[in-house]
Protein backbone atom coordinates (compact mmCIF):
# COMPACT_ATOMS: atom_id res chain seq x y z
CA UNK A 1 0.00 0.00 0.00
CA UNK A 2 1.12 3.60 -0.80
CA UNK A 3 2.19 5.80 2.18
CA UNK A 4 -0.09 8.09 3.10
CA UNK A 5 0.07 11.91 2.80
CA UNK A 6 0.55 14.29 5.60
CA UNK A 7 -0.86 17.03 4.27
CA UNK A 8 -1.92 19.52 7.34
CA UNK A 9 -1.75 19.54 11.47
CA UNK A 10 -4.43 20.82 12.93
CA UNK A 11 -4.69 23.15 16.19
CA UNK A 12 -4.56 20.15 18.88
CA UNK A 13 -1.38 18.95 16.59
CA UNK A 14 -3.03 15.81 15.00
CA UNK A 15 -1.59 15.14 11.68
CA UNK A 16 -3.99 14.80 8.89
CA UNK A 17 -3.42 12.13 5.92
CA UNK A 18 -5.13 12.38 2.60
CA UNK A 19 -5.25 8.46 1.71
CA UNK A 20 -3.73 7.38 -1.79
CA UNK A 21 -6.31 4.84 -2.24
CA UNK A 22 -9.16 7.13 -2.15
CA UNK A 23 -7.59 10.20 -3.68
CA UNK A 24 -9.25 9.00 -6.93
CA UNK A 25 -12.47 10.16 -5.01
CA UNK A 26 -11.38 13.78 -6.26
CA UNK A 27 -11.35 17.18 -4.55
CA UNK A 28 -11.62 20.41 -4.18
CA UNK A 29 -9.55 23.40 -2.76
CA UNK A 30 -10.69 26.84 -2.38
CA UNK A 31 -10.53 29.86 -1.31
CA UNK A 32 -10.22 33.83 -1.56
CA UNK A 33 -7.40 35.38 -3.56
CA UNK A 34 -3.94 35.25 -1.06
CA UNK A 35 -5.22 32.62 1.50
CA UNK A 36 -2.88 29.81 0.29
CA UNK A 37 -4.19 27.81 -2.44
CA UNK A 38 -1.40 27.87 -4.94
CA UNK A 39 0.77 26.00 -1.33
CA UNK A 40 -2.19 23.80 -1.04
CA UNK A 41 -1.44 22.67 -4.67
CA UNK A 42 1.78 22.71 -4.50
CA UNK A 43 2.15 20.06 -1.62
CA UNK A 44 -0.25 17.69 -2.99
CA UNK A 45 1.27 17.81 -6.07
CA UNK A 46 4.85 16.96 -4.63
CA UNK A 47 3.03 14.50 -2.38
CA UNK A 48 1.85 12.37 -4.88
CA UNK A 49 4.61 12.61 -7.33
CA UNK A 50 6.69 11.35 -4.25
CA UNK A 51 4.63 8.22 -3.92
CA UNK A 52 5.08 7.32 -7.57
CA UNK A 53 2.21 8.80 -9.02
CA UNK A 54 2.26 11.13 -11.94
CA UNK A 55 0.37 14.90 -11.43
CA UNK A 56 -0.90 16.92 -14.01
CA UNK A 57 -1.44 20.97 -13.12
CA UNK A 58 -1.82 24.31 -14.73
CA UNK A 59 0.40 27.22 -13.59
CA UNK A 60 -1.84 30.38 -14.22
CA UNK A 61 0.27 32.70 -12.29
CA UNK A 62 3.22 31.38 -13.34
CA UNK A 63 4.75 30.62 -9.95
CA UNK A 64 4.13 26.61 -10.07
CA UNK A 65 7.66 26.00 -11.78
CA UNK A 66 9.55 25.91 -8.06
CA UNK A 67 8.15 22.33 -7.90
CA UNK A 68 11.45 21.12 -10.15
CA UNK A 69 13.88 22.16 -7.56
CA UNK A 70 14.76 21.17 -3.90
CA UNK A 71 13.17 24.05 -1.15
CA UNK A 72 14.99 25.98 1.19
CA UNK A 73 14.24 27.61 4.76
CA UNK A 74 12.77 30.88 4.34
CA UNK A 75 12.17 33.34 7.03
CA UNK A 76 8.08 32.52 7.16
CA UNK A 77 8.32 29.16 6.87
CA UNK A 78 10.76 29.02 9.70
CA UNK A 79 8.62 30.77 11.63
CA UNK A 80 5.54 28.10 10.42
CA UNK A 81 7.83 24.98 11.77
CA UNK A 82 8.77 26.48 15.03
CA UNK A 83 4.99 27.21 15.49
CA UNK A 84 3.91 23.72 14.48
CA UNK A 85 6.91 22.30 16.15
CA UNK A 86 7.46 19.98 13.24
CA UNK A 87 11.17 18.51 11.83
CA UNK A 88 11.99 20.71 8.80
CA UNK A 89 11.00 18.95 5.54
CA UNK A 90 13.70 17.02 3.64
CA UNK A 91 14.13 19.47 0.50
CA UNK A 92 13.72 18.02 -2.68
CA UNK A 93 12.26 18.75 -6.23
CA UNK A 94 10.32 16.72 -8.62
CA UNK A 95 11.01 15.31 -11.89
CA UNK A 96 9.04 18.27 -14.37
CA UNK A 97 7.92 18.52 -18.01
CA UNK A 98 7.00 22.00 -18.97
CA UNK A 99 4.12 22.54 -21.71
CA UNK A 100 2.67 25.49 -23.15
CA UNK A 101 -0.29 25.62 -25.97
CA UNK A 102 1.71 27.96 -27.73
CA UNK A 103 5.04 26.61 -27.80
CA UNK A 104 6.49 29.65 -25.75
CA UNK A 105 7.14 28.27 -22.01
CA UNK A 106 7.09 24.56 -22.53
CA UNK A 107 6.86 21.84 -24.96
CA UNK A 108 3.75 22.28 -27.75
CA UNK A 109 0.84 20.96 -27.22
CA UNK A 110 -2.00 20.19 -29.62
CA UNK A 111 -5.35 18.35 -30.73
CA UNK A 112 -6.94 17.42 -34.18
CA UNK A 113 -10.16 19.21 -34.57
CA UNK A 114 -11.73 16.07 -35.13
CA UNK A 115 -10.48 14.51 -31.69
CA UNK A 116 -11.59 17.75 -30.10
CA UNK A 117 -15.28 17.15 -31.51
CA UNK A 118 -18.01 19.49 -32.78
CA UNK A 119 -19.41 20.23 -28.88
CA UNK A 120 -16.64 21.12 -27.51
CA UNK A 121 -15.49 23.08 -30.19
CA UNK A 122 -18.72 24.74 -30.53
CA UNK A 123 -18.13 25.88 -26.88
CA UNK A 124 -14.83 27.38 -28.07
CA UNK A 125 -16.51 29.56 -30.55
CA UNK A 126 -19.25 30.64 -28.50
CA UNK A 127 -21.90 28.74 -30.62
CA UNK A 128 -25.73 29.12 -30.24
CA UNK A 129 -27.88 26.08 -30.26
CA UNK A 130 -28.60 26.38 -34.00
CA UNK A 131 -24.80 27.00 -35.06
CA UNK A 132 -23.76 23.90 -33.16
CA UNK A 133 -26.17 22.11 -35.04
CA UNK A 134 -24.98 22.98 -38.26
CA UNK A 135 -21.12 22.55 -36.57
CA UNK A 136 -22.24 18.90 -36.32
CA UNK A 137 -23.66 18.23 -40.02
CA UNK A 138 -19.82 20.04 -40.73
CA UNK A 139 -18.09 16.87 -39.23
CA UNK A 140 -20.82 14.04 -39.78
CA UNK A 141 -20.27 15.27 -44.09
CA UNK A 142 -16.35 15.44 -43.59
CA UNK A 143 -16.94 11.96 -41.71
CA UNK A 144 -18.80 10.64 -44.86
CA UNK A 145 -16.60 11.66 -47.34
CA UNK A 146 -13.21 10.35 -45.55
CA UNK A 147 -12.15 14.29 -44.96
CA UNK A 148 -9.74 14.48 -42.27
CA UNK A 149 -10.40 17.67 -40.10
CA UNK A 150 -6.99 17.99 -38.29
CA UNK A 151 -6.04 21.90 -38.04
CA UNK A 152 -8.37 25.06 -38.43
CA UNK A 153 -7.19 25.58 -42.20
CA UNK A 154 -8.97 22.01 -42.67
CA UNK A 155 -12.19 23.30 -40.81
CA UNK A 156 -12.13 26.39 -42.82
CA UNK A 157 -12.45 24.70 -46.13
CA UNK A 158 -14.61 21.91 -44.89
CA UNK A 159 -16.78 25.32 -43.32
CA UNK A 160 -16.36 26.85 -47.30
CA UNK A 161 -17.17 23.86 -49.11
CA UNK A 162 -20.47 23.02 -46.88
CA UNK A 163 -21.76 26.47 -47.61
CA UNK A 164 -21.17 26.69 -51.18
CA UNK A 165 -22.61 22.96 -51.85
CA UNK A 166 -25.14 23.51 -48.86
CA UNK A 167 -28.66 22.84 -51.45
CA UNK A 168 -27.20 19.38 -52.26
CA UNK A 169 -26.82 17.89 -48.63
CA UNK A 170 -30.27 19.70 -47.60
CA UNK A 171 -32.25 16.52 -48.25
CA UNK A 172 -29.73 14.07 -46.33
CA UNK A 173 -28.58 15.87 -43.25
CA UNK A 174 -30.83 18.91 -42.93
CA UNK A 175 -31.24 22.66 -43.74
CA UNK A 176 -27.67 24.12 -43.40
CA UNK A 177 -27.78 27.87 -43.16
CA UNK A 178 -25.23 30.47 -44.97
CA UNK A 179 -25.94 32.76 -41.66
CA UNK A 180 -24.70 29.50 -39.23
CA UNK A 181 -21.63 28.90 -41.56
CA UNK A 182 -20.98 32.72 -41.53
CA UNK A 183 -20.92 32.54 -37.56
CA UNK A 184 -18.34 29.47 -37.23
CA UNK A 185 -15.98 30.81 -39.83
CA UNK A 186 -16.18 34.41 -37.44
CA UNK A 187 -15.62 32.49 -34.54
CA UNK A 188 -12.48 30.49 -36.06
CA UNK A 189 -11.19 33.85 -37.14
CA UNK A 190 -11.35 35.39 -33.50
CA UNK A 191 -9.55 32.29 -31.95
CA UNK A 192 -6.71 32.43 -34.93
CA UNK A 193 -6.49 35.97 -34.17
CA UNK A 194 -5.57 34.94 -30.26
CA UNK A 195 -3.23 32.52 -31.38
CA UNK A 196 -5.53 29.34 -30.72
CA UNK A 197 -4.97 27.80 -33.80
CA UNK A 198 -1.57 26.60 -32.96
CA UNK A 199 -3.64 24.27 -30.18
CA UNK A 200 -5.31 22.28 -33.43
CA UNK A 201 -3.05 20.33 -35.63
CA UNK A 202 -0.54 17.17 -35.07
CA UNK A 203 1.58 16.05 -33.75
CA UNK A 204 -1.01 15.39 -30.96
CA UNK A 205 -0.50 14.75 -27.68
CA UNK A 206 0.08 11.70 -26.48
CA UNK A 207 -1.44 10.75 -22.71
CA UNK A 208 1.16 8.16 -22.32
CA UNK A 209 4.08 11.02 -21.73
CA UNK A 210 1.96 12.46 -19.04
CA UNK A 211 2.15 9.37 -17.13
CA UNK A 212 6.06 8.77 -16.52
CA UNK A 213 7.57 7.85 -13.68
CA UNK A 214 11.58 8.63 -13.14
CA UNK A 215 13.56 7.02 -10.32
CA UNK A 216 9.74 6.13 -9.26
CA UNK A 217 9.14 9.57 -8.79
CA UNK A 218 5.75 10.64 -10.53
CA UNK A 219 5.93 12.64 -13.54
CA UNK A 220 4.82 16.56 -12.61
CA UNK A 221 3.31 17.83 -15.69
CA UNK A 222 2.78 21.63 -15.70
CA UNK A 223 0.99 23.22 -18.40
CA UNK A 224 2.06 27.01 -18.98
CA UNK A 225 -0.82 28.75 -18.68
CA UNK A 226 0.04 32.37 -17.93
CA UNK A 227 -0.69 33.18 -21.49
CA UNK A 228 -3.60 30.74 -22.25
CA UNK A 229 -5.71 32.67 -19.13
CA UNK A 230 -6.14 35.80 -21.45
CA UNK A 231 -8.07 33.33 -23.74
CA UNK A 232 -10.66 31.52 -20.97
CA UNK A 233 -12.64 29.47 -23.01
CA UNK A 234 -9.81 28.60 -24.61
CA UNK A 235 -8.09 27.33 -21.13
CA UNK A 236 -10.92 25.63 -20.29
CA UNK A 237 -11.43 23.67 -22.94
CA UNK A 238 -8.19 22.45 -23.60
CA UNK A 239 -8.16 21.11 -19.74
CA UNK A 240 -12.09 19.58 -20.25
CA UNK A 241 -10.79 18.27 -23.53
CA UNK A 242 -7.91 16.47 -21.43
CA UNK A 243 -10.08 14.93 -19.25
CA UNK A 244 -11.75 13.41 -22.19
CA UNK A 245 -8.63 12.10 -23.24
CA UNK A 246 -7.36 10.44 -20.30
CA UNK A 247 -11.43 8.97 -20.10
CA UNK A 248 -10.95 7.51 -23.58
CA UNK A 249 -7.37 6.39 -23.35
CA UNK A 250 -7.41 4.49 -19.80
CA UNK A 251 -8.59 1.56 -19.15
CA UNK A 252 -10.77 0.36 -16.24
CA UNK A 253 -9.10 -0.36 -13.43
CA UNK A 254 -11.29 -0.04 -10.38
CA UNK A 255 -9.52 0.58 -7.13
CA UNK A 256 -5.84 0.95 -6.95
CA UNK A 257 -3.68 1.41 -3.82
CA UNK A 258 -2.90 4.95 -5.91
CA UNK A 259 -4.14 6.73 -8.26
CA UNK A 260 -2.83 6.75 -11.87
CA UNK A 261 -2.68 10.33 -12.37
CA UNK A 262 -4.01 12.91 -10.58
CA UNK A 263 -5.11 16.22 -12.35
CA UNK A 264 -5.43 19.62 -10.91
CA UNK A 265 -8.12 21.82 -12.21
CA UNK A 266 -7.00 25.33 -11.46
CA UNK A 267 -9.82 28.30 -12.22
CA UNK A 268 -12.09 26.01 -12.23
CA UNK A 269 -14.81 28.51 -12.32
CA UNK A 270 -14.19 29.09 -16.17
CA UNK A 271 -15.26 25.47 -16.92
CA UNK A 272 -18.49 26.20 -15.63
CA UNK A 273 -19.09 29.37 -16.82
CA UNK A 274 -21.82 29.83 -19.16
CA UNK A 275 -21.47 26.39 -19.99
CA UNK A 276 -24.67 24.76 -21.74
CA UNK A 277 -26.69 22.33 -19.87
CA UNK A 278 -25.78 19.58 -22.20
CA UNK A 279 -22.25 19.88 -21.41
CA UNK A 280 -22.71 20.44 -17.50
CA UNK A 281 -23.99 16.84 -17.84
CA UNK A 282 -21.38 15.55 -19.50
CA UNK A 283 -18.86 17.25 -17.17
CA UNK A 284 -20.58 15.83 -14.59
CA UNK A 285 -20.71 11.83 -16.32
CA UNK A 286 -16.76 12.26 -17.24
CA UNK A 287 -16.30 13.23 -13.35
CA UNK A 288 -18.10 10.57 -11.45
CA UNK A 289 -16.88 8.00 -14.61
CA UNK A 290 -12.95 8.66 -14.56
CA UNK A 291 -12.67 7.29 -10.82
CA UNK A 292 -13.10 4.06 -11.91
CA UNK A 293 -9.96 4.35 -14.59
CA UNK A 294 -7.97 4.99 -11.58
CA UNK A 295 -7.41 9.19 -12.38
CA UNK A 296 -7.49 11.67 -9.67
CA UNK A 297 -9.51 15.10 -10.25
CA UNK A 298 -8.96 18.12 -7.88
CA UNK A 299 -11.03 21.36 -9.01
CA UNK A 300 -9.33 24.88 -7.17
CA UNK A 301 -11.18 27.87 -7.58
CA UNK A 302 -12.11 30.65 -5.16
CA UNK A 303 -15.57 30.10 -4.41
CA UNK A 304 -17.24 26.86 -3.63
CA UNK A 305 -20.47 28.20 -5.26
CA UNK A 306 -18.29 27.98 -8.52
CA UNK A 307 -19.00 24.14 -8.80
CA UNK A 308 -22.26 22.97 -9.64
CA UNK A 309 -24.30 20.56 -6.78
CA UNK A 310 -23.93 17.76 -8.93
CA UNK A 311 -20.18 17.69 -9.59
CA UNK A 312 -19.46 19.28 -5.98
CA UNK A 313 -21.04 15.95 -4.22
CA UNK A 314 -18.47 14.13 -6.46
CA UNK A 315 -15.65 15.64 -4.27
CA UNK A 316 -14.55 13.72 -1.01
CA UNK A 317 -11.56 15.40 0.25
CA UNK A 318 -11.92 19.36 1.26
CA UNK A 319 -9.63 21.79 1.65
CA UNK A 320 -11.29 25.06 2.21
CA UNK A 321 -9.21 28.28 3.14
CA UNK A 322 -10.54 31.45 3.95
CA UNK A 323 -13.50 33.21 2.91
CA UNK A 324 -14.34 36.68 3.08
CA UNK A 325 -18.14 37.37 3.43
CA UNK A 326 -18.46 41.11 2.32
CA UNK A 327 -21.41 40.43 -0.44
CA UNK A 328 -24.28 38.68 -0.16
CA UNK A 329 -23.02 35.99 -2.28
CA UNK A 330 -20.17 35.56 -0.45
CA UNK A 331 -22.32 35.41 3.07
CA UNK A 332 -23.85 32.48 1.01
CA UNK A 333 -20.74 30.81 -0.07
CA UNK A 334 -19.68 30.83 3.40
CA UNK A 335 -22.84 29.08 4.42
CA UNK A 336 -22.74 26.70 2.11
CA UNK A 337 -18.77 25.50 2.40
CA UNK A 338 -20.11 24.65 6.25
CA UNK A 339 -22.97 22.92 5.41
CA UNK A 340 -20.86 21.06 2.88
CA UNK A 341 -18.65 19.40 5.64
CA UNK A 342 -19.02 17.22 8.50
CA UNK A 343 -19.50 19.18 11.55
CA UNK A 344 -16.51 19.39 14.21
CA UNK A 345 -18.67 20.19 17.83
CA UNK A 346 -15.10 22.04 19.02
CA UNK A 347 -16.11 24.78 17.09
CA UNK A 348 -18.72 26.65 14.41
CA UNK A 349 -17.35 25.71 10.42
CA UNK A 350 -19.33 28.73 9.34
CA UNK A 351 -17.42 31.36 11.49
CA UNK A 352 -13.84 29.91 11.48
CA UNK A 353 -14.42 29.92 7.48
CA UNK A 354 -13.92 33.94 7.68
CA UNK A 355 -11.82 33.56 10.24
CA UNK A 356 -8.48 31.40 9.01
CA UNK A 357 -5.19 33.09 8.36
CA UNK A 358 -3.07 32.46 5.42
CA UNK A 359 -1.72 28.97 4.81
CA UNK A 360 -4.80 27.90 7.40
CA UNK A 361 -7.53 26.08 6.05
CA UNK A 362 -10.45 23.30 7.47
CA UNK A 363 -9.45 20.05 6.16
CA UNK A 364 -12.10 17.11 5.70
CA UNK A 365 -10.19 14.33 4.12
CA UNK A 366 -11.74 10.86 3.72
CA UNK A 367 -11.50 7.89 5.83
CA UNK A 368 -10.55 4.21 5.17
CA UNK A 369 -14.14 3.22 4.59
CA UNK A 370 -14.44 6.54 2.40
CA UNK A 371 -16.70 8.57 4.80
CA UNK A 372 -15.65 12.48 5.27
CA UNK A 373 -13.71 12.95 8.49
CA UNK A 374 -14.78 15.20 10.69
CA UNK A 375 -14.02 18.74 9.44
CA UNK A 376 -10.38 19.91 11.56
CA UNK A 377 -8.97 23.50 11.68
CA UNK A 378 -5.15 22.94 10.31
CA UNK A 379 -2.13 24.41 9.08
CA UNK A 380 -1.19 23.08 5.80
CA UNK A 381 2.62 21.76 5.90
CA UNK A 382 5.64 23.58 4.00
CA UNK A 383 6.13 21.96 0.47
CA UNK A 384 9.33 20.18 0.38
CA UNK A 385 10.16 21.88 -3.27
CA UNK A 386 11.18 25.79 -3.93
CA UNK A 387 8.26 28.42 -3.23
CA UNK A 388 7.89 30.48 -5.92
CA UNK A 389 9.20 30.15 -9.98
CA UNK A 390 12.75 28.95 -11.22
CA UNK A 391 14.97 31.02 -13.64
CA UNK A 392 14.50 31.75 -17.65
CA UNK A 393 17.80 29.30 -17.84
CA UNK A 394 16.23 26.60 -15.46
CA UNK A 395 13.02 26.71 -17.53
CA UNK A 396 14.81 26.23 -21.03
CA UNK A 397 17.11 23.43 -19.59
CA UNK A 398 14.16 21.61 -18.20
CA UNK A 399 12.66 21.72 -21.62
CA UNK A 400 16.00 20.79 -23.39
CA UNK A 401 16.32 17.51 -21.24
CA UNK A 402 13.00 16.32 -20.90
CA UNK A 403 11.57 13.01 -21.78
CA UNK A 404 9.86 14.49 -24.74
CA UNK A 405 12.88 16.86 -26.00
CA UNK A 406 12.11 17.10 -30.11
CA UNK A 407 8.78 14.95 -29.81
CA UNK A 408 6.21 17.89 -29.97
CA UNK A 409 8.33 20.92 -31.96
CA UNK A 410 8.07 19.57 -35.52
CA UNK A 411 4.83 20.15 -36.87
CA UNK A 412 3.28 17.58 -39.31
CA UNK A 413 1.11 18.51 -42.15
CA UNK A 414 -0.13 15.19 -43.60
CA UNK A 415 -3.25 15.67 -46.74
CA UNK A 416 -6.54 16.20 -44.98
CA UNK A 417 -9.54 18.08 -45.88
CA UNK A 418 -7.24 21.05 -46.90
CA UNK A 419 -5.45 19.94 -49.69
CA UNK A 420 -8.06 17.18 -50.59
CA UNK A 421 -10.84 19.82 -51.41
CA UNK A 422 -7.95 22.16 -52.77
CA UNK A 423 -7.29 19.74 -55.40
CA UNK A 424 -10.24 18.58 -56.35
CA UNK A 425 -14.52 19.36 -55.31
CA UNK A 426 -15.56 15.99 -52.91
CA UNK A 427 -18.48 15.17 -55.32
CA UNK A 428 -21.76 14.61 -54.74
CA UNK A 429 -24.22 13.52 -51.85
CA UNK A 430 -24.32 10.20 -53.22
CA UNK A 431 -20.80 9.35 -52.97
CA UNK A 432 -19.13 6.57 -51.62
CA UNK A 433 -19.02 7.15 -47.85
CA UNK A 434 -15.66 5.23 -47.28
CA UNK A 435 -12.33 6.81 -46.51
CA UNK A 436 -10.78 6.72 -50.12
CA UNK A 437 -7.41 6.06 -49.23
CA UNK A 438 -8.49 3.06 -46.25
CA UNK A 439 -7.74 -0.16 -47.82
CA UNK A 440 -10.68 -2.63 -48.52
CA UNK A 441 -9.45 -5.28 -45.91
CA UNK A 442 -9.63 -2.55 -43.34
CA UNK A 443 -12.72 -0.95 -44.73
CA UNK A 444 -14.28 -4.52 -44.47
CA UNK A 445 -12.85 -4.77 -40.80
CA UNK A 446 -14.52 -1.20 -39.68
CA UNK A 447 -17.68 -2.33 -41.46
CA UNK A 448 -17.65 -5.81 -39.35
CA UNK A 449 -16.96 -3.63 -36.25
CA UNK A 450 -19.58 -1.19 -36.72
CA UNK A 451 -22.31 -4.07 -37.61
CA UNK A 452 -21.28 -5.82 -34.07
CA UNK A 453 -21.47 -2.86 -32.09
CA UNK A 454 -23.82 -0.47 -34.05
CA UNK A 455 -26.71 -1.51 -31.37
CA UNK A 456 -24.39 0.09 -28.52
CA UNK A 457 -24.33 2.87 -29.82
CA UNK A 458 -28.10 3.59 -31.33
CA UNK A 459 -27.42 1.97 -35.04
CA UNK A 460 -24.88 2.16 -37.49
CA UNK A 461 -26.55 4.34 -39.56
CA UNK A 462 -26.10 7.61 -37.44
CA UNK A 463 -22.25 6.40 -36.34
CA UNK A 464 -19.86 8.80 -38.29
CA UNK A 465 -16.91 6.76 -40.34
CA UNK A 466 -13.86 6.99 -39.05
CA UNK A 467 -11.89 10.02 -38.43
CA UNK A 468 -8.37 10.95 -37.68
CA UNK A 469 -6.62 10.66 -34.33
CA UNK A 470 -3.11 9.53 -34.95
CA UNK A 471 -0.60 10.57 -32.26
CA UNK A 472 3.04 11.01 -34.22
CA UNK A 473 6.48 11.85 -33.03
CA UNK A 474 10.11 12.12 -34.27
CA UNK A 475 10.13 8.69 -33.01
CA UNK A 476 8.35 8.10 -35.92
CA UNK A 477 9.19 8.17 -39.84
CA UNK A 478 6.85 9.96 -41.81
CA UNK A 479 5.31 6.36 -43.48
CA UNK A 480 4.90 4.88 -39.86
CA UNK A 481 3.10 7.80 -38.60
CA UNK A 482 0.70 7.60 -41.99
CA UNK A 483 0.36 4.12 -41.80
CA UNK A 484 -0.65 4.47 -37.40
CA UNK A 485 -2.66 6.90 -38.57
CA UNK A 486 -4.62 5.01 -41.10
CA UNK A 487 -4.62 1.89 -38.79
CA UNK A 488 -6.01 4.15 -35.59
CA UNK A 489 -8.78 5.46 -38.46
CA UNK A 490 -10.37 1.55 -38.19
CA UNK A 491 -9.13 0.23 -34.73
CA UNK A 492 -9.83 3.55 -32.39
CA UNK A 493 -13.04 4.38 -34.09
CA UNK A 494 -15.21 2.34 -31.05
CA UNK A 495 -13.11 4.42 -28.91
CA UNK A 496 -14.19 7.67 -31.07
CA UNK A 497 -17.10 7.05 -30.81
CA UNK A 498 -17.54 6.47 -27.18
CA UNK A 499 -15.99 10.10 -26.32
CA UNK A 500 -17.78 11.88 -28.79
CA UNK A 501 -20.83 10.17 -27.30
CA UNK A 502 -19.43 11.40 -23.39
CA UNK A 503 -18.88 14.79 -24.77
CA UNK A 504 -21.66 15.59 -27.16
CA UNK A 505 -20.85 13.89 -30.47
CA UNK A 506 -22.91 13.16 -33.34
CA UNK A 507 -24.05 10.09 -31.63
CA UNK A 508 -24.54 11.69 -28.34
CA UNK A 509 -25.53 15.04 -28.19
CA UNK A 510 -28.78 16.83 -28.64
CA UNK A 511 -27.00 18.92 -31.80
CA UNK A 512 -27.20 15.60 -33.49
CA UNK A 513 -30.86 16.02 -33.92
CA UNK A 514 -30.38 19.35 -35.18
CA UNK A 515 -30.92 20.36 -38.63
Amino acid sequence: MAQPISLAQSTDKTELFLLPALANRHGLITGATGTGKTVTLQKLAESFSAIGVPVFLADVKGDLTGIANAGSVTPKMKERLTMLAVDTPKFIGCPVTLWDVFGIGGHPVRATISDLGPLLLGRLLNLNDTQEGVLQLVFKIADDNGLLLLDSKDLRAMLQYVGENAAQYQTEYGNISSASIGAIQRGLLAIEEQGGDQFFGEPMLNIDDLMQTTDGKGLVNILMADKLMSSPKLYSTFLLWMLSELFEHLPEVGDLDKPKLVFFFDEAHLLFNEAPKSLLEKIEQVVRLIRSKGVGVYFVTQNPLDIPDTVLGQLGNRVQHALRAFTPRDQKAVKSAAETMRANPKFSTEAAITELGVGEALVSLLDEKGRPNIVERAFILPPASQIGPIGQDERKALIDNSIVAGVYEKILDRESAYEKLKGKAVGGANQAQTPANVPEEERSMADKMKDSLGGLFGGGSSAPAPTARGRVSQRDSVVESMAKSAARAVGSQLGREIIRGVLGSILGGSGSRRR
